[in-house]
């Protein structure tokens, strides 16, 4: 007796089709599972039987062989339980349905027969699409994440006799649907803004800039000054993220299973703050077989590194690719996967070990040798791929007893977007960006005049800027002069882009 059914797994982030099909010979009990199943995959075997008994239904006796194919992918986790159940009643005649070549199966079975939630629910859900099937049955908590792929139905269950009886169709099952439009809109508020901010208007500003062009940033000053605030809200002021952007967003959440509960997106862009202990591997994503990292979870959104020379030097190395590629590329022997990392990286340290250097109403205690190494952690080829260096100083008493109101995130929004709008016309796409423009574009799009000539060679020659630098700086004033609403870049300009590199100055002189 043969049943089949099909599933769907996750590899990476990436969903693929997988047919599991039970076979049931006369001989001695036994269960094997084949197609290169994980610990968790052979285990399943015993959770189902003991599932399918409390739910009042048999299982098989005699020679039980179970593939899960392609046979050469590796198969994880529990969410094979429900096909494999499905699979068990539909070989054993327990289970007769016309419906098992139009839908696929997922979930893990709790030992009453209960459906538990799975990782990956969007990326099956485009598998299932990809594949040109009816529909997908999954756990009800998983529903209005899948639910978000059009054109198939999404059907919940939360328990194996629901799904039993929606395949015999003597229970139907209403499919799932979300209101992306709604999801979208609830996302619009923000629980901070940029006028809880005291002073710092400065910094304010070059952040404006660098949501702007999609630049990243390096802000260095004493503590308190206020660097973890101002990270926080750069995300209140960036674009609100497409739909498709949504997606690529969510389907890394979900291959992780981090999506929050009761959410079927994430509609609002990441912000990610990892501690200065994490390994390389929880930054950029690594493992036997490879899973994403924190760089990949702040995709389309702000990576922020708190006291950045506190992480480990060789693990900061690793974040050079994905600044440069928008991409980060995991090779273990199991496979090589590539994940999307499209990042705006936020970095904040402080100018000394004590932190009080650039303080004037402390005293620092550091030798020159100690501030030197404290900062020499920090290599020249990961800060020239930071475009804007910040000054972010102590605010003072006045400005922070202050009564006047600050600049608010939704007056630095509307001068982002409306720059966002320039560089959508110049490139012909809404995700291209200042920041990530090439040689040959910066070339084409930020011709200085003689003024600007002389300037631009003065600050390479002095401040020894790289060729790399050279760039950052033109795509920086080609932002600034996108947010002024200025056709070319101006002398003005660059000399704003200028002071946003006079760190490399100042920290390895």
């Amino acid at each position: 007796m043969l049943g089949k059914i099909l599933s769907a797994g996750v590899f990476g982030i990436d969903g693929y089709r997988v047919e599991v099909e039970f076979d049931v010979r006369s001989g001695l009990p036994a269960a094997v599972v084949v197609g290169l199943p994980d610990a968790a995959v052979k285990e399943s075997k015993d959770r189902v039987a003991t599932a399918l008994k409390n739910s009042g239904y048999t299982w098989p006796d005699g020679r039980i062989t179970i593939n899960l194919a392609p046979a050469d992918t590796k198969k994880e986790g529990p969410a094979f339980d429900l096909p494999l159940a499905l699979g068990a009643l539909a070989a054993t005649g327990q289970m007769l349905s016309d419906r098992l070549k139009d839908y696929a199966a997922v979930g893990e079975l709790a030992l009453d027969g209960a459906v538990r939630s799975v990782k990956g629910a969007l990326s099956m859900a485009m598998t299932v699409r990809a594949e040109k099937l009816r529909g997908l049955i999954l756990p009800a908590v998983n529903a209005r994440e899948a639910a978000v792929v059009t054109g198939i139905e999404v059907v919940p269950v939360r328990a194996l006799a629901q799904a039993v009886g929606f395949l015999t169709g003597e229970l139907p099952i209403e499919p799932c649907a979300v209101d992306l439009e709604t999801v979208f809109e609830d996302a619009r508020r923000d629980d901070v803004d940029f006028s809880d901010v005291r002073g710092q208007e400065h910094a304010k500003r070059a952040l404006t800039v660098a949501a702007a062009g999609a630049h990243n940033v390096v802000m260095i000053g004493p503590p308190g000054s206020g660097k973890t605030m101002l990270a926080r809200r750069l995300p209140t002021i960036l674009p609100m993220l497409g739909i498709e952007e949504s997606l690529e967003t969510t389907r890394i959440y979900s291959s992780l299973g981090l999506l929050p509960p009761g959410e079927s997106v994430i509609a609002t862009r990441p912000f990610r703050s990892p501690h200065h202990t994490t390994s390389e591997a929880g930054l950029v994503g690594g493992g036997t077989v490879p899973a994403p990292g924190e760089v990949s979870l702040a995709h389309h959104g702000v990576l922020f590194l708190d006291e950045l020379p506190e992480f480990n030097r060789h693990t900061l190395e690793v974040l050079r690719q994905p600044l440069e590629d928008g991409v980060v590329t995991i090779s273990r022997a199991a496979a090589s996967l590539t994940f999307p990392a499209q990042i705006m990286l936020v970095a904040a340290l402080n100018p000394c070990p004590c932190g009080y250097l650039t303080d004037p109403k402390r005293e620092c205690h550091c030798t020159p040798r100690q501030v030197q190494a404290y900062l020499g952690k920090i290599s020249g080829p990961l800060l020239d791929r930071i475009d804007i260096h910040l000054d972010v100083p102590a605010v003072p008493y006045r400005e922070l007893r202050g009564k006047a109101e600050g600049t608010s995130s939704a007056g630095m929004r509307e001068q982002v977007l409306a720059a966002r709008e320039r560089q959508a016309a110049r490139f012909k796409s809404r995700r291209m960006t200042n920041a990530r423009m090439t040689h040959r574009q910066v070339k084409k799009h930020c011709a200085l005049d003689d003024a600007g000539e002389s300037l631009l060679k003065q600050a390479m020659h002095e401040m020894g800027l790289s060729a790399r630098a050279h760039d950052k700086i033109l795509r920086s004033s080609r932002t600034i002069a996108d947010l002024e609403g200025a056709e070319n870049v101006t002398v003005t300009h660059l000399a704003e882009a200028v002071q946003y590199r006079r760190l490399d100055r100042n920290l390895f002189a």
